[in-house]
């Protein structure tokens, strides 16, 4: 596989509220002078996470995130017939492993953490273990805890312990936040509900009534996996590695954000994919988009794949050639095909 793995990505979403701000409304950023819609890294990465086509690729090998492992090593030890103290002890002992504790309650981890398949098999042996010889863990169980096997998405979007810095893992891949291609007006929906129990002869308004913004884009998402990080982070299985790179590539493609979808409905795939291998330094096309594409274009699809083309086109021009080699999957063309773009993926 080539060090890097890029992918350019356009997709139209019709009107939509994929991902709110702290008011309910689209996020946003300005770009070029003008207001853009937003979703953020965060976002993308945790609807790709969670979807059906990636727990199922790797179901065996995605992590959990939480703060309540304590309380459920406690409840395993309570439920095994440890007394109350030791079972709190001993659950605050192995959980304080992945994270500093939280002062008002000892078994929650102050920080989400990410927790591998095989360290949870291995906090579930160590709890079998010191229940059947009826003792608190030892340091050196304790320390074999966090040098078991990564998960497929630790390895990908990476870990950070702020109390154990040194069980961090750098991710292996980087994901920018995606941007509408062209400028937006957010818009506010008016809607109402009605109680059906409601026969009229009091009061014959609405029950409730509220408003939602929303707006509608054509959105520039770029990823970039390094396949020698995410290789070392799987502890050199490449038959997963492999996997793990061709599941997330499908995910980008077909996954929306879950955000007011039953609402608007709002599912797309990505209407345009250029894929690029290559071991040379990465570098984003947003700035193909620094000025937005034309309002009046006919087209907005057609332009911003052309404008995509242009910038990488005049990359490889002064630059040099920016990757070695690239596969494109285009639904206004009709070219391309999402397992040739797979395949080129994880090669």
């Amino acid at each position: 596989m080539a060090r890097f793995l890029q992918l350019h990505v356009l997709t139209s979403y019709p009107p939509s509220n994929l991902n709110r701000d702290d008011l309910g409304r689209p996020k946003t950023a300005k770009m070029g002078g003008t207001e853009r819609l937003r979703i953020s890294s965060q976002s993308l990465k945790r609807n790709w996470r969670v979807s059906d086509i990636f727990q199922s690729a790797l179901s065996s090998h995605l992590g959990t995130r939480t703060k309540m492992l304590g309380v459920n090593i406690y409840a395993s030890l309570i439920e095994a017939e440890v007394s109350e103290k030791k079972a709190k002890d001993w659950a605050k002992l192995i959980s304080s492993q992945f994270g500093k504790s939280k002062k008002d309650n000892e078994l929650e981890i102050e920080q989400l953490v990410h927790i591998s398949p095989e360290e949870q098999s291995a906090i579930e042996d160590l709890v079998e273990t010191i229940v059947r010889e009826n003792r608190a863990p030892e340091d050196n169980e304790l320390d074999l805890l966090r040098r078991t096997g990564m998960a497929a998405d630790i390895a990908l979007f990476g870990r950070m312990l702020a109390a154990k810095p040194a069980h961090n893992v750098e991710a292996a891949c980087q994901v920018a936040h995606a941007i509408s291609v062209h400028s937006i007006v957010i818009e506010d929906d008016y809607f109402t509900a009605v109680d059906d129990l409601n026969n009229h002869d009091v009061d014959a308004g609405a029950s409730h009534i509220g408003e939602t913004g929303f707006a509608s884009a054509l959105f520039y998402s770029y990823i970039c996996i390094n396949n020698e990080l995410l290789l070392e982070n799987l502890n050199g299985d490449r038959d997963l590695a492999e996997k793990t790179v061709r599941s997330l590539v499908e995910v980008i493609a077909k996954v929306s954000p879950t955000g007011k979808q039953n609402s608007f409905g709002s599912h797309a795939y990505a209407s345009y994919i250029r894929a690029e291998r290559g071991n040379q330094q990465p570098r984003s096309l947003s700035v193909a988009f620094l000025k937005p594409v034309d309002q009046s274009a006919d087209d907005y699809l057609s332009a911003a794949i052309h404008a995509l083309e242009a910038q990488a086109t005049n990359f490889d021009k002064v630059y040099g050639s920016c990757a070695t080699s690239t596969s494109t999957l285009n639904t206004s063309t009709g070219e391309g095909s999402l397992d040739e773009l797979l395949d080129f993926a994880s090669q």
